[in-house]
This record gives C-alpha cells, structure tokens and sequence, in this order.
C-alpha cells in the first residue's frame, strides 16, 4: 500500500524524544513526512535541539513537556494534544534505569522504573486509542528492550518493566487489529545513548559486553529508528503484535 502524502498525515507523537534513540525517531518520523510531537520530561535545550533540527529538514514538530509516568500532568498534557490534528502514531520510547542488584534494590527504584515504563505506556495509550479506533488507522510502537526478553543481572526492574511492556503490547494488539491499528514492540540491545554511557561510567566493561553480540558493535540509535519508522508506514498495516530485536544478534 502505498504511504499518504504529508498533507495527509496524522501527527506523530515519541514520547523521550529528546535524545538519543527517542530523538532519532522523531527525527526518521519527520523525514517521513509525520509533524512531529517531541515528548520530553526537563530537558527544555535537548528538546529544542532536536526540533530544530527537524525543522532545519523542511519538517514539522511541536514540543510538548510532561513526565510521563504523572499520571494527572499527563492526562492534562494528553487532552491538550488532543485538541489539535489527529494523533495517528504513537512511539512509547520515555524510559529510565536504576540498576542494583536486587537484593539491594530500594523501593524507589523499582517504582521509579516500572512506573516510568507501564505507568507511562498507559497514561500515553489510553487517550489515544479510541481515536485512533475511529480513524480506523494508527500505529503503536513499544520501544521495549533485549533485557525483557532475556533479562539482565542488575536489571530486575528494568527487565520486568519492559516484559511487561511486550505483553501489554501483543494484548492490545489483539484489542486493536480489526480497526486497522497495528501495535508492536522493538527490543534493542545496547545503543550508542547516554544511558549506555551512564552504564560504562559505573563499570559495566565494555568488552563483556561485545562479548554477547555476535555482530561485535554497539547499535546506533537509527538502527532502531529505521525499523520503528518502517512499523509507522502504511507498508506494515499486516504486522501487529511482533516483537523486533535490533541488537546484534543477541538471543
């Protein structure tokens, strides 16, 4: 099927657009032809970046502050977008770490994780849904994580966060399919972020960590954009409730 032209198409909102992966997808999106709604919690410069540079393209975005996993500054940030153009697609991309061994985990990280990732992916979605039911079209992609599909040590939260994630992503599929509304989720493994930084700066070797990937590099964030812009596209309409990897090789 042959994508609608830009005129036609509905925004698109990625929420953690910011920086890193997040900002690589807004930015694949636009290149699209998507206007774009950059997502983001504090970081007002990082933002601002990012829509400027897809303006600097000849594309559109708009800015839009809120932290995700509040569940009433959400809601209230949520009905304002809804006053606007049709929201067609949605990038649930906004996620943290807080990384301990579990024996060691304190209650605040945990919910700080799982709260940010489901708390977040519900408070975003559910708005969404019905108009997206109503246009009979939308796109729905979970950015999830390799460590919810096989976990990782220090990662108990994270990992739980993101298999939660995968399975509210192949259950709302299921909901969504007869209405032309594809949800899937991408898995990546490492990627070149801030995150990953953060990870190498508290000792995480990363030559441990080349050892797990057959390819023997670190992603790019447009590793994982370039398949999240395809599953966006009219050409995925019959791919709905998959789980992508985009990590190497990993398994």
């Amino acid at each position: 099927m042959r994508d609608r032209s830009p005129k036609e198409k509905p925004r698109a909102l990625v929420t953690g657009a910011s920086r890193g992966i997040g900002a690589a997808i807004a930015v694949s999106l636009a290149r699209a032809g998507y206007p774009v709604i950059v997502q983001y919690r504090s970081n007002d410069d990082a933002a601002q970046a990012v829509k400027e540079s897809i303006e600097k393209e000849g594309g559109r975005a708009e800015l839009s502050r809120f932290d995700v996993a509040d569940a009433e500054r959400a809601s209230a940030a949520m009905a304002k977008l809804l006053e606007g153009a049709p929201i067609g697609v949605l990038v649930n991309n906004a996620g943290v770490t807080a990384d301990a061994p579990f024996p060691a985990m304190d209650l605040a990280q945990w919910q700080t994780v799982t709260r940010t990732t489901l708390d977040g992916f519900y408070n975003v979605t559910q708005p969404l849904v019905m108009p997206m039911v109503r246009a009979r079209w939308g796109r729905i992609v979970n950015i999830a994580s390799v460590s919810g599909v096989i976990g990782n040590r220090g990662q108990v939260n994270y990992s739980a966060a993101k298999a939660g994630l995968i399975g509210a992503t192949k259950a709302l599929a299921q909901e969504m399919a007869k209405r032309n509304v594809t949800v899937n989720a991408v898995a990546p493994g490492p990627v070149e972020t801030d995150m990953f930084q953060g990870a190498l700066a508290q000792g995480t070797p990363l030559d441990e960590v080349l050892k797990h990937i057959p390819m023997r590099r670190i992603g790019k964030p447009d590793d994982v954009a370039a398949i999240v812009a395809f599953l966006c596209s009219d050409a995925a309409g019959y791919i709905t409730g998959q789980v992508i990897g985009v990590n190497g090789g990993m398994c």
